[in-house]
């Protein structure tokens, strides 16, 4: 079943620049779709026309059966960025449970949905706790519970584990690989510039040129889940590693 579905979509700014070109792209439920490419090729810009934050200049967008304004105003799609954005002054539970206060959920229920995601992302110990007694990991996982408060179908992922440390964002990467096996196959369209992290999470990954930006290729990563250190230091991971870099060669 089709999520997402690109159909000839473009970007371009006022001041005449073209950050994505004619982008043909269809996602299935439970696909994992990462996006690399050099740095202003428009993989983030891809990324914010399909979760409506940003509208195309050209071509279509269809996600869920409708447009992604309605998709995010049925909660059918979550973002998480590189900045865990959290409000500091706030306890992280009720940071988590903030989308759901946005709409006027019960009390009760923001409380109930909250426990439910911290179990998830292993932070149940932390409910109480201010942000600034967090790690950089564990202010990520605070992200992406709240990301998941509300049950979303699809989650967008734009680079949220760029600014960790090595050993921290390999676990993350573990983690949420675990979590995406506990929320039956929740789609997931992740941005990153590692090919190590897009071969190790994804089924599929998609190349991108540099400006302005196209979809140059896909290389399927035909390694069932769920995959942990052993896939790491197998030969196809190497394989999808250095196919997936000098596809960014070219």
């Amino acid at each position: 079943m089709q999520v997402l579905g690109l159909n000839n979509v473009s970007k371009m700014y006022k001041n005449g620049t073209i950050a994505v070109q004619q982008a043909n792209l269809s996602v299935r439920e439970g696909d994992f779709v990462s996006f690399v490419g050099p740095s202003g090729c428009g993989k983030s810009t891809i990324f914010r026309m399909a979760a409506g934050l940003s509208a195309p200049t050209g071509g279509e967008i269809e996600i869920l059966g409708g447009s992604p304004d309605e998709a995010r105003k049925s909660n059918g799609i979550a973002c998480v960025f590189q900045e865990a954005t959290l409000l500091p002054w706030v306890s992280v539970r009720d940071n988590i449970a903030l989308p759901l206060q946005l709409r006027k959920q019960p009390r009760k229920r923001q409380v109930e949905e909250a426990e439910r995601v911290l179990h998830l992302v292993g932070l149940q110990d932390y409910a109480k706790a201010l942000p600034r007694e967090l790690s950089g990991g564990m202010k990520m996982r605070v992200s992406i519970a709240r990301a998941l408060v509300a049950n979303p179908r699809i989650l967008f992922m734009d680079e949220p584990f760029g600014a960790l440390d090595e050993i921290t964002r390999q676990t993350l990467q573990d983690e949420l690989l675990t979590i995406r096996q506990k929320t039956e196959r929740m789609t997931i369209l992740f941005v990153t510039h590692n090919a190590f992290e897009a071969v190790y999470l994804s089924n599929r990954v998609m190349v991108m040129t540099p400006r302005p930006g196209r979809i140059a290729g896909e290389i399927r990563i035909d390694v069932p889940y769920p995959r942990g250190e052993r896939f790491r230091a197998h030969p196809d991971f190497g394989r999808y590693v250095s196919e997936v870099s000098e596809s960014l060669k070219h």
